[in-house]
């Protein structure tokens, strides 16, 4: 791992003012739909699919777990997992393409 130097800090913050004002609105614009769509993914499974249709699927079974038991007890974290590296590799691209990356 890099320790950022006096000179590498310059360099990253001379890149982000040298951006214009709509480049970090539509970078920030990005940043946060991509934040809403993953919350929105989020939500679906750890709560609609494991409190509010857990009535209706609980005949629908993952092995020998109920359906919303298991999106309750596993599921959720392991898509909560997922959805950090998803985040992470989005945001890579994201700095990457605008330029501020580290």
């Amino acid at each position: 791992m890099s320790e950022a130097t006096p000179e590498s800090e310059a360099v990253t913050e001379s890149r982000v003012e040298s951006r214009t004002q709509p480049d970090l609105n539509e970078y920030w614009r990005r940043n946060v739909r991509l934040i809403a769509g993953l919350f929105a993914v989020w939500f679906v499974v750890s709560f609609l699919m494991a409190i509010l249709l857990a009535e209706p699927l609980s005949d629908v079974y993952l092995g020998n777990l109920p359906i919303p038991f298991w999106f309750a007890q596993q599921g959720s974290i392991i898509v909560f997992v997922v959805l950090i590296f998803v985040y992470a590799r989005r945001m890579n691209k994201l700095d990457r393409e605008f330029g501020v990356e580290d």
